[in-house]
């Protein structure tokens, strides 16, 4: 991971406006969002198995940067290419995170995101487990190239924004755990095995995990704009 802080997004696109929305996504959007001081990297991904269709992480330098500022001010006044784009976001998850561990390095083929929530009283020991010893390993792997561990930070301020006004509210993830590599059926083979709803439940985590696996679309860096 890039930064200290990220933006983790999932939803789905009807069929009829996939190819705008990667049009917009990719030319107006992106760019948009990397222009933002402290974004350093947004990467799209579309689904191989399990939903939504699209997941989207932004990362950025800190907190701070995902949380206030600038970026929110883009959140309340959306071009009107992104007006009309955003009905089309359904089902939205959409979770402000700090990093709490990152492992491996390079930019991946494929990712699984697992969205887990700590039972109660057994926070610190899932995040000790899953920082110290599940993920560590796990870039070091054949197929493997990274795993990551993000928790939802609440927004700065409570209103709704312009940009959720529009599409609906967003649900949200509590932690992120993402395994990236080079092979695909690696990546998919550590979330349902190292990571599988009942390991993880066995070290504290809500047996309500969601995981899916994506494929990378596209990806733009700040560096990227500056050429």
């Amino acid at each position: 991971m890039l930064g200290r802080a990220a933006i983790a997004m999932w939803w789905d696109v009807p069929s009829e406006a996939r190819a705008e929305f990667e049009d917009w996504h990719s030319h107006e959007h992106m760019p948009e969002r990397l222009a933002i001081p402290g974004f350093l990297r947004g990467s799209r991904w579309v689904a191989l198995s399990g939903e939504p269709s699209y997941f989207v992480l932004y990362e950025a330098a800190k907190l701070a940067a995902v949380r206030t500022g600038p970026y929110l001010q883009r959140l309340n006044n959306p071009s009107a290419w992104s007006r009309k784009m955003m009905p089309y976001h359904r089902n939205m998850v959409r979770s402000l995170c700090r990093v709490r561990a990152s492992f491996g390095r390079g930019m991946p083929r494929a990712l699984a995101s697992i969205r887990i929530s700590p039972v109660p009283r057994r926070a610190a020991a899932l995040g000790r487990w899953l920082s110290t010893q599940a993920l560590p390993k796990l870039p070091e792997r054949k197929g493997l190239t990274g795993a990551h561990l993000l928790a939802s930070q609440p927004m700065a301020v409570a209103p709704l924004t312009v940009e959720q006004r529009i599409r609906g509210r967003d649900a949200a993830a509590d932690w992120v755990v993402l395994v990236s590599g080079y092979d695909s059926d690696s990546v998919q083979a550590a979330a349902a095995t190292d990571l599988a709803a009942e390991v993880l439940a066995a070290h504290g985590a809500a047996v309500s995990a969601v995981s899916a696996t994506y494929s990378i679309a596209y990806v733009l860096t700040a560096r990227d704009l500056a050429r």
